[in-house]
């Protein structure tokens, strides 16, 4: 069971009961995506933690489906997690225009650098081992996807391989709008993921909705829901933590901000 965490706290974020961990007035809600109407959760303020929620399966108030606008499937869910927050794009790396961050979404070999809080190792660590831009489904390896071959309507592919699962998955990135003033796209893994003989999520079980909105010349507000999807394994249910960390790993990366950045949100 310990590598079973292990393998889940590894997969890609990009991919129910209120956790007493984020306690809110809002905490009795369903989610609501900024695509939609006021979002809920709200942005955190710029310089503050994300907000951020999860529901697990088994929570009175999960009937709920996404949106069309997520550009995901309306199945149920083992697990779901929300993150909200709003970020300034002064910092280092990533500038003040929409290029810096269409160019952080094609980046795919800095994935390698993300760190997590490992909640059963109680440690900082890499998410990610390797991870490369592919041609296409099944296709060649290629450099990193550059803003120009961002744009809406397409799907592009990659590879990734992390140290807790059996071996490499291909992810699809679906862009729904990279313009000047939003960036949206989704995350899906399009091949099983793995540990020795169990399949822990088949294709499409674990998905993720990110959404980037400008508020002003550098400020951006980032919206990700990052679900795992009720044909996943049973043992993929029940981690919150890990789910939540992987979420808010990926949400540092996309704001350019340190992963690892103490203190962890969820212990």
């Amino acid at each position: 069971m310990r590598d079973v965490r292990r393998a889940l706290m590894a997969v890609f974020p990009l991919m129910l009961m209120v956790m007493p961990l984020f306690p809110s007035a809002q905490a009795q809600t369903v989610p609501v995506l900024p695509c939609e109407e006021v979002p809920v959760p709200a942005y955190a303020p710029p310089g503050q933690p994300p907000s951020v929620r999860v529901w697990s399966e088994n929570a009175p108030q999960r009937n709920w489906e996404p949106p069309p606008c997520t550009g995901g499937s309306a199945d149920r869910d083992r697990v779901l997690v929300t993150v909200a927050a709003t970020f300034r794009t002064a910092v280092p790396g990533l500038g003040g225009r929409p290029d810096g961050l269409i160019a952080r979404v094609g980046a795919i070999s800095t994935l390698t650098g993300v760190r997590y809080w490992s909640v059963s190792d109680e440690a900082w660590q890499p998410l990610v081992t390797s991870a490369t831009a592919l041609s296409g489904p099944g296709g060649a390896p290629r450099r990193d996807f550059t803003p120009a071959d961002i744009s809406a309507g397409r799907d592009l592919f990659f590879v990734q391989t992390d140290s807790r699962s059996s071996g490499p998955v291909t992810f699809r990135i679906r862009v729904l709008e990279a313009g000047p003033n939003a960036v949206r796209f989704t995350v899906e893994n399009v091949s099983p993921i793995d540990l020795f003989v169990i399949t822990l999520f088949g294709p499409g079980d674990l998905q993720s909705f990110h959404s980037l909105e400008r508020r002003s010349s550098d400020t951006w507000a980032y919206y990700g829901l990052l679900r795992a999807g009720a044909g996943a394994s049973r043992l993929a249910g029940g981690h919150e933590r890990f789910y939540v960390n992987r979420a808010v790993a990926f949400y540092r990366f996309l704001a350019g901000v340190p992963t690892d950045r103490d203190p962890p949100v969820a212990r």
